[in-house]
């Protein structure tokens, strides 16, 4: 069990959902929480409801100086979690160029901007903790999610990345990969979505991989095993699988 008390952590994408639930947990341990995103209201209500020390720094990921001012503004931290996304259900056929280039710019390019703003430090002080925020959309091809299950992907191999050449250092780099989360994201899909959780349920998954010394977490675990699995099937059965009409 990781010592949380006194750390400083920064948490990318806390104004509401995954991200305010996970400010909650590390709050209730000890950690002096550090929460961005692009609304500043919303972060400071999620302040507000902390047990401990919380600072309130807003940012916009898909704006590299926001994040460089942002980071400057925070100062030393030993934790940054990167929970940030933006997300619409689109078929190739429905092509939406401004909505799949904000998946991309805000899930994956946002992702390699925080890092960008904190890695350096990090790897000088050969200390530090990154976290990133993955999907199971980005494991293997899914209708509907070009744009979304491409940045998801992008975030994995960028953790992957990173984890390969600084696994061995005093920087831990981390993945959280979760299912369906009960969000205002999600409140877009019409249709079915198994083992959806609470944000609540995804935060204390995340939160016990953060504990962990462990690289990647993919949640719900049952679910979770389709789509790693997944990765074996042949295509015609893994598209077949997922087939919808219309």
């Amino acid at each position: 069990m990781r010592d949380w008390r006194g750390k400083r952590y920064w948490l990318i994408g806390a104004s509401d959902g995954l991200g305010a639930a996970l400010a909650r947990k590390l709050s209730a341990c000890g950690a002096e929480v550090i929460l961005s995103a692009r609304s500043e209201d919303k972060l400071q209500q999620v302040a507000d409801g902390l047990p401990g020390r919380s600072e309130v720094v807003a940012c916009d990921v898909s704006d590299r100086d926001s994040v460089a001012e942002a980071a400057a503004r925070i100062g030393h931290i030993d934790g940054m979690v990167f929970l940030a996304g933006v997300y619409w259900p689109l078929k190739a056929q429905e092509w939406d160029a401004q909505k799949i280039e904000a998946m991309c710019d805000v899930n994956f390019t946002g992702a390699a901007r925080a890092v960008g703003a904190v890695i350096g430090d990090m790897v000088a002080r050969d200390a530090g903790h990154i976290v990133l925020t993955g999907s199971l959309s980005g494991f293997r091809g899914l209708p509907g999610a070009s744009g979304y299950g491409a940045s998801k992907a992008g975030v994995m191999w960028l953790a992957e990345g990173m984890y390969a050449d600084l696994r061995h250092t005093g920087v831990q780099v981390q993945v959280a990969n979760p299912g369906f989360i009960k969000t205002r994201l999600t409140d877009k899909n019409d249709f079915d979505m198994p083992f959806l959780m609470e944000p609540d349920q995804a935060a204390q998954e995340m939160f016990e991989l953060m504990n962990s010394d462990g690289f990647k977490r993919s949640f719900p675990t049952v679910f979770s095993w389709l789509f790693r699995g997944g990765q074996f099937l042949p295509d015609w059965l893994w598209y077949g699988l997922f087939a919808r009409k219309g």
